[in-house]
C-alpha cells in the first residue's frame, strides 16, 4: 500500500461521485482524489453531512499527504435520496458497504484502506468491520458505546411513555420547529443495537483507532475506554480539551489521524 511520488506536492481533484445504495437510493460523495491506491471513506455523524467541518478537514489532511479520501452523505442526509430516521445503524453500515464495493468495483489496482466514522459515524464503521470483515483499518472518533444512552438528551424525559403513547415524539429547535422525529421503529432499532456484541465480531487483525475528546460533552469519554477493553487489535487516543465536535482541536484532530493513517500505510506496505 504505497503512497504516490506526488505524496509530497500532492494535486488533489474533488470529483462528486454518485453510488446506488441498496435500496436503489443515490448517495452523493465528494472524492479527494491524489492518485494513491488507497481510498480512505469519511462517514459523517448523526444530523450531520459531508460538510461538517471534520469530514472536510480531515480529507484536507489526507489529500495533504497524498492519500486520497471520499466524503459523502448517507442516505437520509444532505444531498443523498431517502428519509432521515433517528435508527439505521446497521442500514447505514450498509451504506458505507456500497460505497466500498463502488470503488473496489471501479479500480482493481484501488482499494479502501480505512473507514472513518464520527459520532454516529464511528457506530457505523465498527457495525461495518464487524459484519463484513473485510477492512484493515478502522478510526473511531468520538463513536458510542452505550446506545441505551443520550436518548433522553434528544427526546425528553419519559419518552418511552410518550413513544408508546403517541408513537411518535418530535424533537424541535429553540424555535419550535421540528428537527427530526423519532418513531417507535426507529427509537427500537437504535436500542436493540448492541455495540458491545458488535465489537467482539470484529476480527483480530484489523486495527481499531478509537479517538475521543476528553472534554466530549456529547458522549463521554468513558465510552472509548469502554471500546478499549473489548476490541482485540486496538489503539486510544485521548485529545485533551476536545469537546465532541472538536471545535478548537480540528487541526489537533486532523494530526493524528493523518500521522496514525500515514503509519498504518507504511506498515502495510511493509508487511510480506
Amino acid at each position: 500500500m504505497a503512497l504516490p511520488p506526488s505524496a509530497q506536492n500532492p494535486v488533489a481533484e474533488q470529483q462528486k461521485v454518485t453510488i446506488s445504495n441498496k435500496h436503489g437510493e443515490k448517495l452523493i460523495g465528494l472524492l479527494h482524489d491524489t492518485g494513491s491506491n488507497d481510498i480512505v471513506i469519511l462517514c459523517h455523524g448523526f444530523c450531520s453531512t459531508k460538510e461538517n467541518d471534520i469530514m472536510v478537514n480531515l480529507a484536507k489532511a489526507l489529500e495533504k499527504e497524498g492519500i486520497s479520501a471520499f466524503r459523502f452523505d448517507l442516505a437520509g442526509n444532505g444531498e443523498s435520496e431517502g428519509s432521515f430516521a433517528y435508527g439505521n445503524y446497521w442500514r447505514e453500515a450498509d451504506d458505507l458497504r456500497a460505497v466500498i464495493e463502488h470503488f473496489r468495483g471501479a479500480s482493481p489496482s484501488r482499494g479502501t484502506s480505512a473507514i472513518l466514522g464520527h459520532s454516529k459515524g464511528g457506530n457505523v464503521v465498527l457495525l461495518y468491520a464487524s459484519k463484513y470483515q473485510d477492512i484493515s483499518t478502522v478510526f473511531n472518533v468520538s463513536g458510542r458505546y452505550d446506545l441505551k444512552r443520550g436518548i433522553e438528551e434528544r427526546a425528553g424525559k419519559g419518552f418511552m411513555e410518550k413513544i408508546k403513547q403517541d408513537g411518535f415524539i418530535d424533537v424541535k429547535d429553540g424555535t419550535g420547529s421540528v428537527i427530526y422525529r423519532v418513531t417507535k421503529e426507529s427509537l427500537m432499532d437504535r436500542l436493540n443495537t448492541d455495540m458491545h456484541e458488535a465489537c467482539l465480531a470484529i476480527k483480530k487483525d484489523c486495527r481499531v483507532f478509537t479517538i475521543h475528546g476528553s472534554a466530549d460533552e456529547i458522549i463521554p469519554v468513558e465510552d472509548a475506554l469502554e471500546f478499549a477493553k473489548i476490541i482485540p487489535n486496538h489503539n486510544l487516543h485521548i485529545i485533551e480539551g476536545a469537546n465532541h465536535c472538536y471545535t478548537s482541536h480540528l487541526t489537533e484532530l486532523a494530526s493524528v489521524v493523518s500521522n496514525l493513517m500515514k503509519a498504518t500505510l507504511k506498515q502495510g506496505k511493509d508487511t510480506p
